[in-house]
This record gives structure tokens, C-alpha cells and sequence, in this order.
């Protein structure tokens, strides 16, 4: 693969999620009002999203190997308290990421 096709890649995926993100803003731009199935979709989503990527992350613990999955278990209590009082997504996977690869690394390494 050369320069140039990897250029056109990147532009071809650069073009594709800029029109992506721009079509919400161009069906119900200005006065439109949006319907209710969206808006019910943009509630209940983001909480399932993070179920799922939370389940997706959790899988592949083995609690009879050694640790029996302690690190995992101690980074979703950090993460879920540090949700519950700073209510900042950011944060929450910031600092819950660090803690999980602290122990990891430290700890249960």
C-alpha cells in the first residue's frame, strides 16, 4: 500500500463520518421537531451501550484463575462510585481505566 492510497482511505473515512454526523443536523435542523421514537432512542441508549461494552469488558474474567478476577472487581467499584459522586463520564473510565491497569500491573501482575 503507498502513500497515496492511504491518504485516500483516511480521506474517504474522514468525508464518510462528517456526513455521518452531519445528517441529524440536516433532517431535523431549524424548526423540525423530533419524533418521539428518536427521542426515547437517545435516552434508553447510552445506558444499554455501556451495559453492553461493561459485559463485553467483563467476559473474559476467570474467577478460578489466580486473582479470581479481583482487579476487574475493584475497578468496577471505583467506577461506579466515582460515577455515582462526580456524575463525569470522563472521569469515571479515566480513572477507572488507571486503577484497572495499576493493579494489573502492580498488584495482580
Amino acid at each position: 500500500m503507498n502513500t497515496i492510497h492511504s491518504i485516500g482511505i483516511i480521506a474517504v473515512a474522514a468525508i464518510c463520518t462528517m456526513l455521518l454526523r452531519a445528517v441529524p443536523f440536516i433532517v431535523f435542523g431549524g424548526s423540525r421537531r423530533i419524533p418521539d421514537v428518536i427521542r426515547e432512542l437517545g435516552s434508553c441508549l447510552p445506558p444499554a451501550i455501556m451495559a453492553t461494552l461493561v459485559v463485553y469488558c467483563l467476559r473474559g474474567v476467570d474467577i478460578l484463575a489466580e486473582g479470581h478476577g479481583m482487579a476487574e472487581l475493584i475497578s468496577v467499584g471505583v467506577v461506579v462510585m466515582l460515577h455515582l459522586w462526580k456524575r463525569n463520564i470522563l472521569l469515571t473510565v479515566g480513572l477507572g481505566t488507571l486503577c484497572y491497569m495499576f493493579l494489573i500491573q502492580t498488584v495482580f501482575g
